[in-house]
């Protein structure tokens, strides 16, 4: 196999303490060197992308997405109100869902997540109203078309309005038509060696849209398939007092009631816990979704990011649904969490570094991932690269720093597994004109 030598970045993160100051390289689809700063490598090499004006990163990793919810972005009804209301006036939208409109919508997100230097997205779809039972089929052909990877979570919903939820009686399943497909979506396309391109996970939508049951029936699922769980908690004091007055507890009582309180759990927001709550999941391994902009946007409270991790939680980003941020960037996002943790703990504690971690290594190990996430030997070779020569990085001198505090929000090459998948801020083999006019088209039909 061909190895290529990316010489002599002007600045490398690793997400974690190797000196790669060289640069790396790599032989198929992992990196086997890392050059120490004023060294060649070690080994032969066939080529040589010369980086000297680029920052590379390990590829970006989003822990919470909702791919279908870009064709929902600022609708003007739901821009000035919180979450539950939010989510009564789009859920109606949402359930015209069409297979077409969802590949055009996975398809936008990939696109825009892969040119902010994202290279793995974990998903959550919980809609699959008449017409949408194979969503996840729909995603997963979107994913293997761009070369991405994904976490594709079979999401559900089962407490319809009519029994006390949110969401409408047309987008709640029977709880055995959700096990059957989960257990089939598993069998049919996770993957589990390194390298893996579509794995999957089991995603009851929150506590105030599915049922006791199901939660506890995925649990039980997940682990006998020894697949990821994944779910909305914690993320507003609305939902709070929702579990007390359904449960008679708080979110974490009711997560460990559930069976969910352990390592393959991961969490999107995870906002409003307590001090025994923080220490409670970080002895449990459980990981947290940080997702800043969205948190933002309806105003539903800081996520207390740097306890969790120092309590031991995977603490990664996810940009969430673009009906809640708008957008699909995750290097935005990371500027966003490294802003809004600095309101609560600091300069000194929120740093970019940290920030940059969350968006790699924190994410990894949230999505149970030890193949991405890192620059170092036997991993996979993403990586995530930045030119610094627009107007809004001139006159930065620390180049790492300037990625966030200068606004980077758009990548210059991207590899995924040692493949071009983004070459001078493009995406390799995608016509985005049209998607962008189809995709539109499809925005504005579901809407009217």
């Amino acid at each position: 196999m061909q190895r290529i030598w990316v010489r002599d970045p002007l600045a490398i993160f690793t997400a974690n303490e190797s000196d790669a100051g060289g640069g790396l390289v790599i032989e198929g689809a992992a990196i086997v060197e890392l050059v120490r700063t004023g060294a060649t490598p070690a080994a032969r090499y066939d080529s040589v992308f010369d980086a000297r004006s680029h920052v590379v990163l390990p590829g970006l990793i989003n822990t919470h997405h909702h791919f279908y919810q870009t064709l929902t972005r600022a609708w003007a009804p739901v821009v000035n109100v919180p979450l539950f209301p939010w989510l009564v006036n789009l859920y109606p939208v949402w359930a015209r869902l069409t297979p077409r409109d969802l590949e055009l919508a996975t398809t936008a997100a990939l696109a825009e997540l892969l040119l902010s230097g994202c290279t793995t997205a974990a998903d959550h779809h919980y809609l699959f109203p008449g017409g949408m039972e194979e969503s996840i089929d729909v995603q997963v052909s979107v994913v293997r078309r761009l070369g991405m990877r994904a976490t594709l979570t079979r999401g559900s919903m089962t407490l319809g309005e009519d029994d006390g939820g949110l969401p409408p009686q047309q987008t709640v399943q029977d709880p055995e038509v959700i096990l059957a497909d989960s257990e089939r979506l598993i069998r049919q396309y996770h993957e589990r060696a390194a390298g893996a391109q579509v794995q999957i996970a089991l995603a009851p939508c929150s506590p105030f849209s599915v049922t006791t049951e199901i939660m506890k029936a995925s649990a039980a699922l997940a682990d006998l398939h020894d697949v990821r769980l994944h779910t909305h908690l914690a993320e507003t004091l609305d939902e709070e007092d929702f579990c007390r007055e359904r449960f008679g507890m708080r979110t974490v009582e009711y997560l460990d009631s559930v069976g969910w309180l352990g390592p393959r759990t991961w969490l999107a927001h995870g906002i409003h816990f307590d001090d025994s709550e923080i220490a409670q999941l970080g002895a449990a391994g459980v990981g947290v979704a940080h997702c800043p902009t969205s948190n933002m946007r309806p105003a539903s409270g800081i996520c207390r990011a740097i306890e969790l991790e120092e309590a031991g939680v995977a603490v990664g980003l996810g940009v969430d649904g673009s009906a809640s941020n708008d957008a699909s960037n995750l290097i935005l996002e990371a500027r966003q969490a490294l802003y809004i943790q600095r309101l609560r703990y600091g300069a000194e504690r929120a740093t970019p570094s940290r920030a940059l971690g969350w968006a790699t290594r924190g994410s990894a190990a949230a999505l149970g991932r030890s193949d991405i996430g890192e620059l170092a030997v036997g991993k996979q070779a993403d990586l995530a690269m930045f030119r610094l020569d627009d107007l809004r990085f001139s006159g930065s001198h620390d180049p790492l720093s300037a990625l966030l505090l200068c606004g980077a929000d758009r990548a210059d090459r991207v590899m995924i597994g040692g493949q071009w998948r983004v070459e001078d801020g493009v995406v390799v083999g995608l016509d985005l004109e049209s998607l962008i006019a189809e995709h539109t088209a499809a925005a504005r039909r579901l809407v009217g």
